[in-house]
């Protein structure tokens, strides 16, 4: 398993190690001791799965405050995704700043989203699957998010008309609006 750094101190993206053969491949996309061994220690306690049928479908930009803030671990297992990750610590260098990665079945790159960022991501093909651990339970009350086309942050999504949003994603606030950061 390879880590590589990005511009945030403790967003990472992992390179886990397929071993293929003439039947397909195996991948370990979790091992609790080896992620330990790289000094990512989190406790999973929930597996999401979200399946979107169109390309330009706009997940986020979601985060959860305290105490129900969540770590996640996310990987693409058909299609792929830009995802974006957003830093929302407020003394942090990169407060305000984002990130964008691209995430796909055939990378088969994982991104470790820790809490202090909103998360969301745009998918790139039909069909797509997404999945990924969190370390705290979803809680409707402690849910937030950024809309997804906040001028002020002019994140280069790939498509910015005919897009597929969630009456709940379309009505989130604008980055100057928000006042919950970590």
């Amino acid at each position: 398993m390879n880590i590589l750094k990005t511009k945030f101190d403790s967003v990472f993206l992992i390179k886990p190690v397929f071993l293929r053969d003439d039947r397909g491949f195996f991948v370990e996309s979790y091992h609790k001791m080896k992620f330990s061994a790289l000094g990512l220690s989190y406790t999973f306690l929930q597996d999401n799965h979200s399946y979107s049928e169109h390309r330009g479908t706009i997940r986020g930009l979601h985060y959860q405050l305290p105490p129900m803030a969540q770590d996640k671990l996310v990987r693409v297992i058909k299609g792929s995704v830009l995802d974006v990750a957003l830093d929302l610590r407020k003394n942090s260098p990169t407060f305000g700043q984002y990130e964008c990665f691209d995430l796909s079945a055939t990378n088969g790159r994982m991104l470790l989203v820790p809490i202090g960022f909103a998360h969301g991501f745009m998918t790139l093909e039909d069909q797509t699957e997404v999945e990924y651990k969190v370390t705290n339970y979803y809680s409707k009350e402690l849910e937030r998010g950024i809309i997804w086309n906040d001028p002020q942050l002019d994140i280069p999504w790939p498509q910015k008309k005919e897009v597929f949003l969630s009456p709940k994603d379309s009505i989130l606030t604008s980055f100057a609006q928000t006042n919950d950061f970590f």
